[in-house]
């Protein structure tokens, strides 16, 4: 079988999605030198950090953070590119599972009991096939034993993409376009919301003042990616 393998990778070539160099025989999706050096921001570990400093003022939520930095050519981008636009799907898995991992061991995140992804409007979900903050979410409740919710908050209408977007603009794009059903599910829970990609905040914030409309909900904030403004 390995000489078989050896052969299929001369005409297709497995490359790490991070770095794009070839990998190992014994490695998968990542190579060991990007999975090693990720760049980890660690926000999990302090209750005051750039992600929850994002929403000052803004929101009443319990606890937020990011796995990673996001930077624009990075090995990050390279990674949600290829799992958001190529549907390499083992990558949110992975980076969910992993960041699940951290947040177990924080103070601030060990009382979640609900998990809620960030909803595609079913237009988007149609043409991609997947929603890829619910990927996360299901690496994500693997390792934290939480329940994942999907008909709770609801995109209501279809968004231009925020990319390119100032804040103002992102702010204006998403007001009014998520709605909530079934709010007894959520009553009384704490909820982890959780989006692929932090930049401004817009659409969590969106999300999360429509879970916190819900008696007795507390509510925390997690993406994979945080890009720094």
């Amino acid at each position: 079988m390995s000489l078989l393998n050896d052969f299929i990778g001369l005409f297709f070539p497995r490359v790490c999605d991070a770095c794009e160099n070839l990998l190992l025989r014994n490695e998968t999706t990542i190579c060991t030198r990007c999975l090693t050096g990720l760049p980890k921001t660690n926000f999990h570990k302090y209750p005051d950090n750039p992600v929850m400093e994002t929403f000052w003022g803004r929101l009443k939520i319990e606890s937020a953070s990011s796995f990673l930095y996001y930077s624009k050519a990075g090995k990050v981008q390279n990674l949600i590119h290829s799992f958001k636009y190529r549907g390499k799907y083992e990558i949110g898995m992975m980076l969910g599972e992993m960041f699940a991992a951290d947040l177990k061991t924080s103070p601030y995140f060990n009382n979640i009991n609900t998990i809620i992804p960030v909803p595609l409007h079913w237009t988007k979900l149609k043409t991609r096939g997947f929603n890829q903050s619910e990927v996360i979410a299901r690496g994500m409740a693997k390792q934290m034993n939480a329940q994942i919710e999907n008909d709770v908050l609801i995109r209501r209408f279809a968004t231009d993409t925020q990319t390119k977007k100032s804040r103002l603009k992102r702010v204006e794009n998403v007001q009014g376009k998520f709605g909530i059903q079934n709010p007894e599910k959520i009553a009384g829970k704490h909820v982890l919301l959780i989006d692929d990609i932090i930049t401004t905040g817009s659409t969590i914030e969106e999300c999360a003042n429509i879970l916190l409309s819900v008696d007795e909900t507390k509510v925390s904030i997690a993406s994979i990616g945080f890009a720094s403004k």
